[in-house]
């Protein structure tokens, strides 16, 4: 930009656009505000909402990805709809309704492409993300006239997307180098009901839970022609169940060193793997069910929150030696959590209380409160910059 149009902007910041601010994006974010279909965008640096955009329909279960110039927020919401949001204007840029019942989404590595993953109809459609006009429309019909929720969506390295199917117990490999043209490979019988995926920081390993039996769906994503294989299979052989109220999010799953650190289904443990033979090699007591098990971007510490009826406390572990360093009273309804990039703080969403905390991460200490309405997910945007988020 030259000179003297930034000094006009600098002068006039109409000319940007009506509260439009001049700034850099590196230490904003969003916190879902799901009772009221808002959201507030953040300052993380200063510890204060800089704008609230309302009108995002239904964020019950919503997520969030970047553009790669971090300006813009695309929301994934409950009821279908597909929301482009202008941090830097607190505005909505475009909304559509492009399913009946959405629970996530992800962002192409090039950050052209914008996919969302349905429950209903089911399928994953693909949008340009410049305009959300559609770019393909991938019908979840492995049988026919047999249609599969579509879950555990994540991008992967060569512009290519990974998700799972409900329904059917398959993991779908589509590729979109040419999006006129979409490639779908399919892996069948992986297991019964995969809920949730996650792909490794690195992009190499994709991996589905299972709900409807115990273990985990491997594919290695360099070598796909191997197919999928079972890891931690029965990994709660002889143990009763508890009922679950809320699903585990393994999109929080924690990495440290080479260790792998993820919820059990309808358990009060964190379940720790080793990521060379994939096996299990620990079990960690722990509060509650454990919905988000995340890793400080250092990996020395583990956050962990918890399902109803527990979910009033969050505990940290010592990813070196296994134990529990502190349980911190949150409050009821604690749903999320999310390091700052180098990890020195992590904001908590607690909606009973309606309010974000944010917690030194290295003493454990509360060091700021936010009011937010009934707040839910909270997303960085330094998650532009990293797969899988």
């Amino acid at each position: 930009m030259k000179s003297w149009i930034l000094a006009l902007l600098l002068l006039f910041p109409a000319l940007a656009g009506a509260d439009c601010q001049i700034r850099g994006t590196g230490d904003l974010g969003v916190i879902i505000e799901r009772a009221s279909g808002s959201l507030q965008v953040v300052d993380t640096s200063h510890h204060e909402a800089i704008f609230h955009v309302a009108g995002l329909g239904d964020l019950s279960h919503a997520s969030v990805v970047y553009s790669r110039d971090e300006r813009y927020a695309y929301v994934f919401g409950r009821d279908g709809g597909l929301t482009k949001v202008d941090l830097l204007c607190g505005r909505i840029v475009k909304r559509i309704l492009q399913g009946g019942n959405s629970i996530g989404g992800a962002i192409s590595q090039n950050g052209r492409l914008v996919a969302v993953s349905n429950y209903e109809p089911g399928g994953v459609k693909v949008f340009s993300t410049d305009d959300l006009s559609l770019v393909a429309d991938i019908p979840a019909t492995p049988f026919k006239d047999k249609h599969s929720k579509t879950v555990g969506l994540v991008d992967a390295p060569g512009e290519r997307f990974v998700f799972s199917l409900y329904d059917t117990g398959e993991i779908w490999l589509l590729e979109m180098k040419d999006p006129a043209h979409p490639k779908v490979t399919k892996f069948t019988g992986i297991g019964r009901l995969p809920y949730d995926g996650l792909i490794t920081p690195d992009g190499r390993y994709y991996i589905a839970g299972l709900f409807g039996e115990d273990g985990l769906a491997l594919l290695d994503l360099w070598q796909p022609e191997k197919g999928v294989r079972r890891i931690l299979d029965h990994y709660g052989k002889g143990e009763q169940k508890l009922p679950v109220y809320k699903m585990p999010h393994l999109e929080g799953w924690a990495i440290a060193g080479n260790r792998a650190f993820f919820p059990a289904v309808g358990r009060h443990e964190v379940l720790v793997m080793d990521m060379e033979s994939w096996k299990l090699v620990g079990r960690i007591p722990v509060h509650g069910q454990p919905v988000f098990v995340m890793a400080r971007p250092d990996g020395r510490q583990l956050w962990v929150n918890f399902a109803f009826p527990n979910n009033d406390k969050v505990q940290v572990i010592d990813s070196e030696n296994l134990k529990i360093i502190k349980t911190l009273d949150t409050g009821k309804g604690t749903l999320h959590m999310e390091f700052t990039p180098r990890g020195e703080e992590v904001w908590i969403s607690v909606r009973d209380r309606d309010q974000v905390q944010v917690y030194d991460t290295d003493n454990q200490t509360l060091k700021a409160t936010l009011p937010a309405k009934k707040p839910s997910g909270i997303f960085f945007t330094n998650r532009a910059h990293r797969t899988g988020l």
